[in-house]
């Protein structure tokens, strides 16, 4: 659409201010105009607003997109649900600068595999890898991939220390070269239109080793810091661990020490919003009184959330859940090589021992298969229809007289390994949800869209809070949703073209009912490359929908449908 004229919609302009009745036009990829009535010019595109919200396009901002892009361009079923920008390459996966190894290349790609649960087969059959800096990446991308919406992206930590340090990353702290060559590669990456920087404090492989990033020490954190603070707009993303060892006040507490006099940005994730971190754990108080410290210190420190109630699903096809609760007994399920050894693993009595002892002993309190929640899981996904289907795990287990281990084992035999198990969502506290949404320095809408697909669609998430919060439980405004999916978003990552709807800002809008639009069930698409000539399984979910979605003045999603049009750019931090 060149020229379109949307007529006679509540306009909510992302600003926070109240909606009201007008009319905007688009011309050219930027808004030209907004009035109470607009007359249509000949052959221009009208697209009819009456009794709908006419917004500026959500911004998803912390996703992975960074591999899936490649071979999934159309990244379903974002605009579906209103999303124009995405922002990937978050928690310090990237896949750019690349190492020269190609050893130590595939241990960048096994790393982004295992912690985002995205196969590695495509990683190595869709991408070219024709790239080594992340200024060479954002050109390959750039020219060989078009997708409908536009994205921007962060330089990972862990890829720059794979770099600069092969396999050693791993082990130890860098020495001044190679911290040295570190922020040589960030300035690449910053001088070429990267957010910033993304990082990870939390998480640890397969093997329980944890990730390269938590070896750096502070020279080089003060050294990449000292870097960013030097190109205005970007900024440090960072993950803390509120879920594992606990250790997230720690992290933030040295951080903020740490960057004190230091002029860079810090989006942390961040302050629990689960009703079992702030119960069990009781470390919610320290970290929101951290968060308003920041704050009353005038620290451009600002605190990532999610709204999301996190549902895992259990996989034993490509999953982190087990590894990630301490069961590495589960886990070896996941790393058998084929249906017929992971079949032999599950059927071995010596392993059904050893997983009953795990389960029973290993996992962590909070995990799906912790005793307190694991008989709850529900048997919902059958690739085969054997079933039962519809009853918790629990109930089959007594069903059978068996460990609730053995039952799911002979669970998944039955039903095929592609099947799934379900654990009801985490409780979320939702007054904190509220609080945060809208505080002025906190960074919501986290769905990590892209990644894990076989155990949760990020995508389309972002509808709960007009579903949810606005519409169904009235916890805050319509304005107050639209803000924090798109003006605060666009102002926090510097992209201080879009966000609102004003004359001038890039035509980045959606157009919907509020009555219309639905929170969608996930449903399976097979359209993930296996790397031999067919297909595996995703998540993903029907549209909203919404009446209209567009992307620098071009529809993505009309009247119900998806459209072919791919007008998505790579955007950057405005300076």
């Amino acid at each position: 659409m060149n020229s379109c004229l949307i007529r006679g919609g509540m306009l909510i302009d992302g600003t926070g201010a109240a909606g009201y009745r007008a009319d905007i036009r688009v011309e050219g990829g930027v808004i030209t105009d907004i009035a109470a009535t607009i007359e249509p010019h000949d052959e221009e595109q009208v697209q009819d607003a009456t009794d709908c919200i006419v917004a500026p396009g959500f911004i998803e901002c912390h996703t992975h997109f960074d591999g899936t892009m490649w071979w999934e361009p159309e990244l379903k079923p974002l605009a579906g649900f209103g999303a124009t920008t995405v922002i990937m390459g978050n928690c310090g996966f990237s896949i750019a600068p690349l190492p020269e190894s190609p050893e130590v290349r595939d241990e960048l790609i096994k790393i982004f595999s295992f912690f985002e649960d995205i196969p590695e087969a495509p990683f190595k059959t869709e991408l070219p890898w024709n790239w080594r800096t992340w200024s060479e990446y954002k050109k390959v991308l750039t020219e060989n991939v078009r997708v409908p919406t536009n994205y921007g992206a962060y330089v990972g930590h862990i890829a720059l220390r794979l770099t600069a340090m092969g396999l050693e990353a791993w082990d130890r702290a860098a020495t001044p070269p190679e911290v040295a060559h570190m922020v040589e590669l960030l300035r690449d990456a910053l001088e070429a239109g990267a957010m910033g920087m993304s990082s990870n404090l939390m998480d640890h492989d397969g093997s329980d080793r944890p990730v390269p990033s938590l070896q750096a020490d502070d020279v080089e954190w003060l050294a990449l810091a000292e870097t960013l603070a030097q190109y205005p707009g970007t900024q440090l993303q960072i993950i803390v661990d509120t879920f594992r060892a606990m250790t997230a006040p720690a992290s933030m507490e040295r951080l903020g020490t740490l960057f004190e006099g230091i002029d860079v940005r810090v989006q942390w994730g961040g302050v629990p919003t689960l009703e079992f971190q702030r119960d069990m754990m009781g470390i919610q108080a320290p970290l929101i009184e951290m968060h308003e410290q920041f704050k009353q210190e005038g620290r451009d420190f600002w605190t990532g959330f999610s709204h999301v109630p996190i549902t895992v699903t259990l996989s034993v096809q490509q999953s982190l859940i087990f590894a990630q609760s301490n069961d590495y007994v589960w886990h070896e399920v996941v790393l058998a090589e084929n249906e017929e050894e992971k079949s032999r693993i599950l059927r071995d009595p010596d392993w059904r021992e050893r997983a009953r002892t795990s389960w029973d002993n290993d996992v962590f309190d909070f995990s799906p298969l912790a005793k307190a929640q694991s008989r709850g899981m529900l048997l919902l996904n059958s690739d085969n229809g054997v079933g039962p289907i519809r009853i918790t795990l629990g109930e089959y287990a007594d069903e059978l007289g068996v460990h609730t281990s053995d039952a799911m084992a002979e669970w998944l035999l039955k039903n095929g390994l592609d099947s799934t198990v379900t654990m009801p969502a985490f409780v979320k506290d939702e007054e904190m949800v509220v609080r945060l949404l809208r505080d002025p320095y906190t960074v919501g809408n986290i769905t990590d869209s892209g990644a894990h697909g076989q155990m949760l669609c990020g995508g389309g998430e972002n509808i709960l809070l007009l579903t949810d919060y606005v519409r169904e439980k009235g916890w805050i405004t319509a304005e107050e949703a639209i803000h924090n999916l798109t003006g605060k978003l666009a102002g926090h990552f510097g992209l201080h073209d879009r966000g609102e709807l004003k004359i001038g800002k890039r035509a980045d809008i959606t157009v919907f009912d509020m009555d219309e639009i639905t929170y969608q069930p996930m449903e399976k698409v097979y359209d993930v490359p296996d790397g031999k000539g067919d297909y595996t399984w995703r998540w993903t979910r029907s549209p909203a929908p919404m009446r209209l979605t567009l992307v620098n003045g071009e529809a993505t999603f009309h009247a119900g449908q998806y459209t072919d049009a791919k007008p998505g750019m790579m955007v950057s931090p405005q300076r």
